[in-house]
């Protein structure tokens, strides 16, 4: 099983990136997905969290009206737009699949993670 993360990058202030994350290996178009982000000398943080249909969604509070998750479950990918970026955003971005159904903020739900991929944003 593995999840490739792709999209992260330099922006600046203001900007935007689309983060993918695509899963290999086995279907997750039944468990919850989610995003987090680690910056230097700091934890692992919750960012964001979608359930199996999308109708349920999660965010933390920092990103709330500027983040949006979706799912493509035909394509076993996840999605993270970000909007108005912040220097404080700057962090890997790691996502996560669950292995049961339901949506989720907490690290330890998750089961597998993808090898992150860094977001730089320059104020």
């Amino acid at each position: 099983v593995q999840l490739q993360a792709s999209g992260g990058g330099l922006v600046q202030a203001g900007g935007s990136l689309r983060l993918s994350c695509a899963a290999s290996g086995r279907t997750f178009a039944n468990y919850g997905m989610g995003w987090f982000r680690q910056a230097p000398g700091k934890e692992r943080d919750f960012v964001a969290a979608i359930s199996w249909s999308g109708g349920t969604i999660y965010y933390a509070d920092s990103v709330k009206g500027r983040f949006t998750i979706s799912r493509d479950n035909a394509k076993n990918t996840v999605y993270l737009r970000m909007n108005s970026l912040r220097f404080e955003d700057t962090a890997v971005y790691y996502c996560a699949a669950a292995t049961r159904i339901g949506v989720f903020r907490e690290a330890r739900e998750f089961t597998y993670w993808g090898q992150g991929t860094q977001v730089t944003v320059s104020s």
